[in-house]
């Protein structure tokens, strides 16, 4: 029998023929035009060949292999073997696969829109997949967005595909298997784990009062799933705490090594007033190595006159070192104190919720070559128009998507994909260096939102097909 995305595609084979050609040029175009490859992605690297060469999982330290945890091994383990097959260093040929990658999500996007709203619904997220620009930017980039983007909307769609399964177990265990993949790529994976399993309890409570028959279904769901995501986590804990001597089931949040000192106080005086991506470059990667430059912090960072000469006396003694020593750290950590006192409402409550609406709003130029700064108009003409397009095309996609939500009409099991953008915005709210592709996971949400404003028009919800 063939699969209801697979009949989609046959039925309409030009449209999807001519789509996926324009989203491998738009993709080619950034891999191109203007390739990736960060200092996180030498250390992704770094491992994969010390894996490879030596058996050590490990990065290079002073010439001498050194063991790890720093990162989960999703995304090394790709590299390994992009490297094993097509020789060392081969990067572009990692971005060159991801290109397949992402245009598995666009068909994920798709069936996605096709069980929530409509078949026309799911012609319309396959293109706006498609020419998305901020998914196919990180085609170009050897990091894990394009992976971790993937297996978020793989792991969507077979939990909405086992909850019209009956009492069928293979979509939930390649749920699981999906969210361990997420995992690990990166530790915010978890979120994924979390969404779905307490979608399906919530289900499962509901059941006990309204369909007791069915109870046992969501229930089993839900253990399977977080059974299957967290036994991948096993052999790389052990392994930690082999040869490393630590329980780390993921990875550090501030992915610092063993015994590394991590400046809190400076991380919670960010917090303090930290809401645009332009001071993550300013200030926050600043620490350690490189100047701080006061004359770049908001106004908001200070609560007075006072506050403002002792927020800079700081500055400059790191500025004299370049280091955040644990004295530093503490007096960070004494004028964070006074601020969070000072308005507490400001760091719990206006603070994260700048911080959201920064990372889905702000024009996402991360990866190209336009100024961070770019209401200030001072760069190149040609980027600073390159960030007002790519900025209105953000604003369009997110604006699509809102009109969709209002609109309604989405069939049952839609609640799961609102629930993980609603959770994982709100965890990205705590963070203290709000970047934009932070929120990329929650794309294929956002498409199928924005997809529902082309369904043909239905009065009310209706059952998943």
């Amino acid at each position: 029998m063939i699969s209801p995305v697979r009949q989609l595609v046959r039925d309409h084979l030009r449209f999807f023929l001519w789509a996926v050609l324009a989203g491998i040029a738009l993709r080619l175009l950034f891999i191109y035009r203007f390739p990736s490859v960060t200092t996180d992605s030498f250390i992704y690297g770094d491992i994969a060949k010390n894996w490879l060469q030596h058996g050590i999982y490990g990065i290079t330290d002073a010439g001498v292999v050194v063991p790890t945890f720093i990162r989960l091994p999703g995304y090394p383990a790709f590299l390994a073997a992009v490297f094993a097959v097509f020789g060392m260093e081969h990067y572009r040929t990692a971005l060159l696969l991801q290109v397949l990658v992402d245009l598995g999500t666009c068909f994920l996007t798709a069936d996605l829109a096709r069980r929530v709203v409509s078949e026309r619904a799911a012609k319309a997220a396959f293109l706006l997949a498609a020419l998305c620009p901020f998914l196919a930017n990180y085609t170009a980039a050897a990091l894990t967005e394009s992976w971790e983007i993937f297996f978020t909307a793989l792991a969507l769609d077979l939990a909405l595909a086992g909850l019209v399964g009956g009492t069928r177990w293979r979509p939930w265990l390649g749920c699981g298997l999906a969210v361990a993949a997420a995992i690990l790529l990166r530790p915010d994976g978890g979120l994924l784990l979390v969404a779905i399993v307490g979608y399906l309890l919530v289900r499962w409570l509901r059941a006990l009062f309204t369909d007791p028959p069915s109870q046992m279904h969501f229930l089993r769901a839900a253990l399977i799933v977080a059974l299957v995501s967290l036994a991948p986590l096993v052999p790389w804990t052990l392994r930690n705490l082999h040869t490393l001597h630590r329980f780390q089931p993921l990875a550090p949040r501030y992915a610092n090594e063993e015994n590394e000192f991590v400046p809190m106080g400076f991380n919670h005086w960010v917090k303090t007033w930290i809401a645009d991506y332009a001071s993550v470059e300013e200030i926050y990667w600043a620490v350690p190595g490189s100047p701080m430059d006061a004359d770049k912090l908001p106004t908001r960072a200070f609560d007075s006159p006072q506050q403002q000469e002792k927020t800079e006396e700081l500055l400059d003694d790191y500025n004299n070192v370049l280091h955040v020593s644990p004295e530093l750290d503490a007096r960070f950590a004494t004028l964070t104190e006074e601020r969070i006192s000072h308005s507490r409402l400001r760091y719990y409550v206006w603070l994260p919720l700048l911080r959201i609406a920064d990372m889905w709003l702000r024009p996402r130029t991360e990866m190209l070559p336009s100024d961070s700064r770019w209401w200030e108009f001072d760069d190149d003409p040609k980027w600073s128009a390159l960030a007002v397009v790519l900025g209105t095309i953000g604003l369009i996609y997110v604006g699509l998507a809102a009109t969709g939500l209002l609109r309604g009409g989405f069939a049952a099991g839609f609640g799961l994909l609102l629930g993980f953008v609603i959770l994982r915005s709100l965890f990205l709210g705590t963070l203290e260096n709000p970047e934009p592709r932070y929120t990329l996971e929650c794309y294929p949400v956002v498409i199928v939102m924005a997809a529902a404003l082309f369904q043909k028009r239905f009065d009310g919800a209706r059952d998943l097909p």
